[in-house]
Order: C-alpha cells, then structure tokens, then sequence
C-alpha cells in the first residue's frame, strides 16, 4: 500500500525571485484559461501551469491565481476551457497576461452551447472544454483539476512556448 504525504519544511526557502528564474528557465506550452461568470461575463487569463493527469478518465489541471476573476468564474460556474494557443497567437497570449479588462473586445472568441467557457478559435490549436472535478489551494494558487469533456481542433499550427521569458514557436526541424 501507498501512503502520500504532505511535507513541511522548516529550512528557509528561496527568495521567490530565484524561484520564478528557475521556472522560467523550463519551457512550457502556454493556453488561455476561459470561464463565463454566473452573469455570463466572459474572463480569461494566459496560464502556463497546465498539465495533463489522467488518460481515465480524460483529466488535466490547470493553476491559477488566488483572487483572479477568471478562478472565480470557473469555481462559481463549475467548468472552464483550455485554449492552447498556437505559434502565431503570441499577442494573444500577452493581451490575457496583461489583465486588460477589454480584452474580449479586442479579440475575437466564440461562444457555443456546449462549450465550458470561451474560446479562442483563431488562436488556439486545440481547445479542451472541462467540468470542475477537485480543486486544492496551494499559497497564492489554486490546482483546479477538470474532467475532460470534449476536445476540438481549430487549427493545426505548431503550439507557441515559453521559456526564458520569451515566446517561441515550436522548432520544426525533426530529430
């Protein structure tokens, strides 16, 4: 049997300047997080801590900022979308960092019946609709793990990185 434990550490920790240089020296894919509050309000914000859970059932995570409008409309609504940008969609990706409050007036997105929250179909390569399945609060974040509902490909560009706080498009040379 397994146990799990959840460890302390009472050693002092890194400035958290040095932390945010090393995690921004790892490269990673960037998506778009979208959410419609109960009033029907689209919110979104650029988000680079997704990763993938479950195969069984389809599951991911994403984390995203204690207070942020957007957590609140995925905890108030219970569901939220993945926007997976692709290469070209750098400005994009820094419109919903900027915390522009008319971001979804200078970009375009699409509401459907079925979907979790906005999306983003002219700048995202794959876009994931979730239902809220758990979610854990971790110091100035929330994990917020969905269950994958449906899944659609608007694009089949290349996905936009980031890494050594810059974008960059996925090198298309083979190995």
């Amino acid at each position: 049997m397994t146990r799990s434990t959840v460890r302390t550490t009472t050693a002092t920790t890194p400035p958290s300047d040095d932390f945010r240089t090393m995690m921004g020296s790892f490269p990673t894919g960037v998506a778009v997080i979208t959410a419609e509050d109960l009033d029907g309000t689209p919110r979104g914000m650029t988000c680079s801590s997704v990763c993938s859970v479950a195969l069984a059932p389809p599951t991911l995570l994403v984390c995203l900022r204690d207070g942020s409008p957007t957590l609140q409309a995925v905890l108030a609504s219970g569901e939220f979308t993945v926007n997976l940008l692709h290469e070209d969609a750098r400005r994009t990706a820094e419109l919903f960092a900027s915390g522009d409050p008319e971001r979804f007036r200078i970009t375009h997105w699409e509401r459907t019946a079925d979907a979790a929250g906005p999306h983003l179909p002219r700048h995202a390569h794959t876009i994931a609709d979730c239902t809220v399945s758990l979610t854990q609060r971790m110091g100035d974040h929330v994990t917020v793990f969905g269950g994958v509902r449906h899944i659609s490909r608007p694009s089949g560009r290349p996905p936009l990185l980031y890494g050594l706080r810059q974008f960059a498009a996925w090198p298309t040379t083979t190995l």
